[in-house]
């Protein structure tokens, strides 16, 4: 998808250093408005004009798949990108069906962000187009997990069906290459 320019980027995300590091990609000269409730992001969309949203899945109370259907609502021409760490093939239809543009699992970058809206030059690397290895389907889904469980080891190894040890020892790798 190619579009004319992408001036005004609307970060939603309920993480602060998250939000930091978006702004100081985005920077230069293109503006970065920030969010981090549902509510703020729509309140935004009329002062801040932004073309192009980028929306985390888990907006604490708030649902960012939901949010992605309030904003296609309100700016039917807003470019729309969900991002999450807990990127599934549901998610990502359930995100189009929703209105988004764009699926992103993270970590990613503002340079990928413009790369796939046809911002960029620079081709895609080929790794995007791959499956992700079975290492890094499983690391995300034990994330998956422990975040279901709110961060509760004990409990997230019973529900992994394994030994908490064990999780305790797959936390402490590094996330694996998709």
């Amino acid at each position: 998808m190619r579009v004319a320019s992408i001036r005004t980027i609307l970060v939603v995300d309920d993480d602060e250093l998250t939000l930091a590091a978006w702004r100081r990609s985005i920077g230069g000269e293109r503006r970065c408005v920030v969010a981090r409730t549902a509510s703020e992001a729509l309140g935004s969309l009329g002062h801040a004009r932004p073309e192009l949203a980028l929306v985390d899945m888990r907006l604490g109370n708030d649902s960012g798949l939901e949010l992605i259907g309030e904003l296609r609502a309100r700016s039917p021409q807003l470019l729309i990108a969900l991002y999450s760490a807990y990127v599934s093939i549901p998610i990502a239809v359930a995100a189009v069906h929703a209105g988004a543009h764009q699926v992103f699992a993270k970590p990613v970058t503002f340079g990928e962000v413009l790369r796939r809206f046809g911002q960029a030059s620079a081709p895609l690397p080929a790794e995007v187009d791959e499956p992700p290895t079975l290492a890094r389907i499983e690391w995300e889904h034990i994330w998956r997990v422990l975040d279901d469980c709110d961060g509760n080891v004990s409990m997230a190894a019973r529900r992994l069906g394994i030994y908490r040890s064990s999780l305790q020892r797959k936390l402490r790798k590094a996330a694996p290459r998709a």
